[in-house]
């Protein structure tokens, strides 16, 4: 175990080499979703048919060697990877880790700009095109998660500089998922959706991590506003899947059987604990604790190994994803009050992460495996995601006065 002392060197050394890396990227890169972003790709018409577009962004998804220069896949900015960034920017200026507030203002506008067209600022979705089982999704048709982190970004950035045009823009956000992503099975029983209920996708499915993730940001303008009726979409979907809960304290990813939805993954799992205490936290209720807690316990049981490797699966270690080990810290230091050795834990999911991901020019690894390790640097995948979890942590261990 690292004393201390250590923990904070390693992260205070770690945060600047990152954002060197991202800097010098101009927050830009690669995804492991966007291999339709191909212009070999999107030059062979022929090839423009589901399956064929399901085979080439799981081939680029998986492969350890990264095809995506010869096949002329740009870097880009991610939305999603964008407002990442903004939510660290501002932790790090208040810890005193970001000294100039420079990219706080460039990436605000930049966030800004990539909302999607046509829907005045509210929504964001994804820089590339994607295909699901269930239909084609258009590069920047907004989506959920996206939308989300978009709206809690802006928020940060009005809390940091009390301009009301951001708080504005949150506000059109949330409404934008209250109004088009909200879906009613029942008179009691409703949940946010991945996309919007009236787009093209064949099914409407009720995915958990998603719907939790908007009714968290509703919660929260709802908190900032005072509107009643926003937090009551909030607290119904999020009824929804505290109900959906396994009694072990588990859930599945999804609730549609037909595409095979019932896996636990270790980060999904933590957007729906985070997402789950912050509505209870910007409510006023403890209706959620139970669920939490339960969520929380399985959680650490079943998806750390003994020596802080962060499994993907609750049932098996491989693959170690950076999104995984990214989240892990998250969810660990934002619950820390819920379980005293949450911190220790952390922290030594942070130390397995740096001795077995980390590269040394300044950026993390994507995936390992059992004979391999898929070294590619994603952009919003990794460098955003760690990003935050070292901001986070740093944040948690000010605050815990170290006690790990």
């Amino acid at each position: 175990m690292k004393t201390e002392s250590e923990i904070e060197r390693m992260i205070q050394w770690s945060i600047p080499k990152l954002l060197d890396y991202c800097r010098k990227n101009n927050w830009a890169g690669y995804d492991p979703y966007d291999g339709l972003n191909s212009r070999i790709f999107q030059a062979l018409r022929f090839l423009h048919f589901k399956y064929p577009r399901l085979a080439v962004i799981q081939l680029m998804k998986r492969s350890p060697v990264n095809f995506r220069r010869p096949l002329l896949v740009p870097k880009s900015q991610n939305p999603k990877g964008i407002a990442l960034f903004l939510i660290s920017f501002i932790k790090l200026y208040r810890l005193g880790l970001l000294k100039d507030d420079e990219p706080i203002r460039t990436l605000s506008e930049r966030l800004v700009e990539l909302s999607s067209p046509g829907y005045g600022h509210a929504g964001w979705g994804y820089n590339f095109d994607w295909q699901a089982l269930t239909g084609f999704v258009p590069r920047g048709t907004p989506n959920i998660i996206c939308t989300t982190f978009a709206g809690h970004a802006l928020l940060d950035i009005y809390e940091y500089n009390a301009d009301t045009y951001f708080l504005e823009m949150a506000v059109r956000a949330a409404k934008f998922i209250q109004d088009r992503f909200y879906r009613e099975i029942n008179s009691s029983e409703s949940f946010f959706n991945y996309m919007p209920v009236d787009y093209k996708l064949k099914q409407i499915i009720p995915i958990h991590n998603a719907s939790l993730l908007g009714a968290a940001l509703l919660s929260r303008v709802a908190r900032k506003t005072g509107n009643k009726v926003m937090l009551s979409y909030a607290l119904k979907a999020a009824r929804f899947s505290a109900k959906r809960q396994h009694d072990v304290g588990s859930w599945d990813y999804g609730e549609w059987d037909v595409l095979s939805q019932r896996w636990i993954d270790n980060f999904h799992t933590g957007l729906n604990l985070h997402a789950l205490y912050s509505i209870g936290c910007d409510a006023g209720t403890s209706e959620f604790e139970p669920h939490v807690r339960r969520g929380l316990d399985f959680y650490r049981q079943h998806f750390f190994g003994k020596d802080g490797a962060p499994k993907y699966y609750h049932d098996r270690l491989y693959p170690i994803d950076i999104h995984s080990a990214a989240q892990s810290i998250i969810t660990l230091v934002t619950l820390k009050d819920l379980d005293k050795d949450n911190l220790r834990l952390a922290n030594a999911v942070l130390t397995w992460t740096m001795s077995n991901m980390w590269d040394a020019r300044g950026f993390f690894y994507y995936q390992k495996h059992p004979l391999w390790t898929i070294k590619i640097p994603y952009i919003r995948w990794g460098q955003a995601w760690m990003l935050l979890a070292l901001t986070v942590l740093e944040e948690g261990w000010r605050a815990g006065e170290g006690d790990f």
